[in-house]
């Protein structure tokens, strides 16, 4: 996460609202914005966790004012044209400049179920040695770990610079921090990591004893001195 997209622990935006709500789609265009996304994504011009960068690095404006689905049609569409599937004049007067025969990889109706019940696990791969046993105290990174600018990491704010302790080695797993930019999977050892909630949290922990479990990749991780 990053930007105004890392919310948690963050003050000032108000309480969550304590209401279930199991009802998917309140407009019928929210599920249009789903199917759009999902189709593009389908095409294999980028990964779920370029899909999560592009929402979070929206301009902070738009952000806090677009809606849920606001934010995935915006994000869809900066990805679309990025990539050089649509230009921005398509965008703006809704027509196609050409027309080209469908990609042998489009998302058809038929195959929309399969495709989302499709088990893709990002652990099972090849990757370094774990440094890390369960039972040692670590540290994370103070700072966004990403080596690129304002890139998309999986640690979150609240919990930079915090000591916690290994609980579960969950083996290696696609690091999001690289597959976000198209660089590569770059799997490393991911760690169940606790923490207490005095530690996160300082004196705004309701109850200090709490504690909070996070799965960080183990370049998020130095020994705790």
């Amino acid at each position: 996460m990053s930007r105004i997209h890392d919310m948690g622990g963050r003050f000032g935006d108000g309480a969550i609202p304590d209401k279930e709500d199991s009802t998917p789609f309140h407009k019928p265009w929210h599920a249009k914005a789903m199917a759009v996304t999902l189709a593009s994504g389908a095409l294999g011009a980028w990964s779920i966790d370029s899909s999560r960068h592009a929402r979070e690095r929206l301009a902070p404006k738009d952000y806090a004012s677009f809606s849920y689905y606001e934010k995935w049609m915006a994000a869809a569409a900066n990805l679309l044209v990025e990539r050089g599937m649509v230009s921005s004049e398509e965008l703006k007067t809704g027509h196609a400049e050409h027309i080209e025969g469908l990609s042998p990889k489009a998302l058809r109706s038929d195959d929309v179920f399969a495709a989302m019940h499709k088990v893709n696990p990002y652990t099972r791969r090849t990757g370094p040695e774990a440094l890390f046993a369960v039972g040692d105290k670590v540290r994370t990174a103070s700072y966004n770990p990403n080596p690129v600018k304002g890139g998309h990491t999986r640690l979150p704010a609240y919990a930079m610079g915090r000591v916690g302790t290994i609980v579960r080695q969950q083996g290696n797993h696609v690091l999001p921090d690289s597959n976000a930019h198209l660089n590569g999977e770059a799997p490393e050892p991911l760690y169940a990591v606790e923490f207490t909630a005095s530690e996160l949290w300082h004196q705004d922990a309701e109850n200090g004893g709490d504690t909070m479990l996070l799965d960080l990749w183990q370049s998020y991780l130095e020994p705790a001195k």
